[in-house]
């Protein structure tokens, strides 16, 4: 059928946050906190908006999924399969989902009822594709065509394991052939999961014909409405599974004719499925004594959301220093990550900061490498072309001041640096430590060693010692 009434929910960049957790919201005063999320209540939203729409709600997910908390970790991934499969998601993408490798994500798509859709994954060796590109899923109104494509970065930035034996592409080239074959086989109604991120969904559907509605994934938006791009209505809603996005959508002919769409805060307001809360509750049960011990205090709010530094990674970066005695400390410019509020800090929480509790390592930087290191971050994260942003913030620093002019042509960014109150000197020589997951790019320095210590040991280390942390430093970025 070509006409009917649907709603579409949204769930993308979760990162495994099963439980309600602290959420960030900016409001005038600057940034304020508040419990959000949580598998259960989803759920219970979901359930809801089923009722009301008697059926005619589909709930997709955009990614990043499997990967980003403690319980999921120490599975991989197996902890978040019957709380997924009790939501009823009709297909998902994926990003981080691939961080235990492929092999890994194809026994964990296995065991769910729904599809891991990736149109743009190849096999090396055969070219074939490991997952299906897209699915017919029938509503009582209309057939829907869901496509799916996986995060681009996969093979390029992301570490080797990630994206073993496989290509990824931007999807741009594969996409109207997809979209064809799902017409051709009786789709009213085309819908793409995207996991490229916001400004290249953006590109994605000025290029290609067809798309009636994008969900967007990755960047993290919390868009309070849709963007209208080439026919496509565009969504993106959040990150932690603190929101849900809903679309309600009017279909005539095959194109939609009339939206609606609200960007649902999963607040303590939210109703809760009692079902889910306990499949949730059975997964994080295994780890809760371990996870629960007391680590130290923190008298400010740790959190990221902050395009050129972040509390959350001040700590980090401090910790990195500490260990080494390093001169300069680098780390990832992540997304993720709950917020932490003042009071006592948990090993969950220091598992919240960096999942993979990667190893604290320690490379020597010329000053030009360094410089050269920036700069290319800088282009990742802010390039004209949206396929060139490949990073996620900029990247963290500490022991650097360094002024931007953002506007600049690559390369020319950094107008002025300073390591330790000195004019940073390209020929001179620092001592750097970083993290093995996207610190310092392999190939730079020299001297690059391992220390023997993780990343959650060091910030233990370091809250042992400041009772409480207090995490006050400068800027490392300042735009001018």
């Amino acid at each position: 059928m070509a006409d009917g009434e649907l709603t579409l929910l949204q769930l993308n960049d979760t990162h495994a946050y099963l439980e309600p957790h602290p959420e960030v919201f900016w409001e005038g005063e600057g940034p304020v906190f508040r419990p959000a999320g949580g598998y259960a209540r989803i759920a219970g939203l979901v359930n809801l908006v089923r009722a009301e729409t008697g059926g005619k709600a589909l709930l997709l997910d955009c990614g990043d999924t499997l990967h980003g908390t403690a319980p999921a970790l120490k599975t991989r991934g197996a902890a978040m399969v019957p709380v997924l499969n009790a939501l009823g998601i009709a297909a998902m993408t994926a990003h981080w989902d691939f961080a235990y490798g492929p092999a890994r994500l194809r026994e964990l798509a296995a065991l769910l009822d729904y599809p891991v859709l990736a149109l743009n994954c190849y096999d090396r060796a055969s070219g074939s594709r490991p997952f299906p590109p897209s699915i017919l899923v029938e509503t009582p109104d209309l057939t829907i065509g869901v496509a799916g494509i996986a995060a681009t970065i996969l093979d390029k930035v992301m570490p080797p394991s990630f994206a073993e034996g496989l290509r990824f592409t931007d999807g741009i080239r594969e996409l109207p052939d997809i979209i064809a074959d799902l017409r051709d086989a009786g789709a009213g109604l085309v819908v793409v999961l995207s996991h490229l991120g916001l400004p290249q969904d953006v590109r994605l559907a000025t290029a290609t014909d067809g798309i009636d509605v994008l969900f967007s994934g990755h960047t993290h938006h919390r868009l309070e409405a849709p963007i209208e791009v080439n026919g496509a209505l565009l969504i993106q809603s959040g990150v932690h599974g603190s929101f849900v996005g809903r679309l309600d959508l009017a279909v005539r002919s095959g194109r939609v004719a009339g939206h609606a769409h609200h960007l649902i805060e999963v607040g303590e307001g939210c109703p809760t499925d009692p079902a889910v809360e306990a499949l949730a509750d059975e997964a994080t049960a295994p780890f809760r004594e371990e996870l629960g011990r007391v680590v130290g205090q923190t008298a400010v709010p740790l959190y990221r959301g902050e395009m050129f530094g972040s509390s959350t990674d001040d700590l980090l970066l401090a910790a990195l220093r500490r260990e080494t005695d390093a001169d300069l400390a680098f780390s990832n410019g992540w997304r993720y990550g709950a917020p932490i509020l003042p009071g006592s800090m948990t090993l969950n929480d220091l598992y919240d900061i960096v999942p993979m509790d990667p190893e604290v390592m320690t490379v020597t930087l010329t000053g030009a490498e360094v410089l050269g290191m920036l700069e290319q971050n800088l282009e990742r994260t802010f390039a004209c072309d949206p396929f060139g942003q490949m990073g996620g913030y900029v990247k963290r620093c500490q022991g650097l001041v360094c002024y931007m002019k953002l506007e600049n042509p690559p390369g020319h960014r950094v107008q002025a640096c300073w390591a330790e109150g000195r004019r940073l000197d390209p020929a001179g020589r620092y001592r750097a430590a970083f993290v093995t997951i996207q610190g310092v790019p392999a190939g730079l320095g020299e001297e690059r060693s391992g220390t023997g210590i993780t990343a959650l040991t060091a910030m233990e280390r370091l809250l042992a010692d400041q009772r409480p942390y207090r995490g006050e430093r400068p800027p490392a970025f300042r735009v001018i």
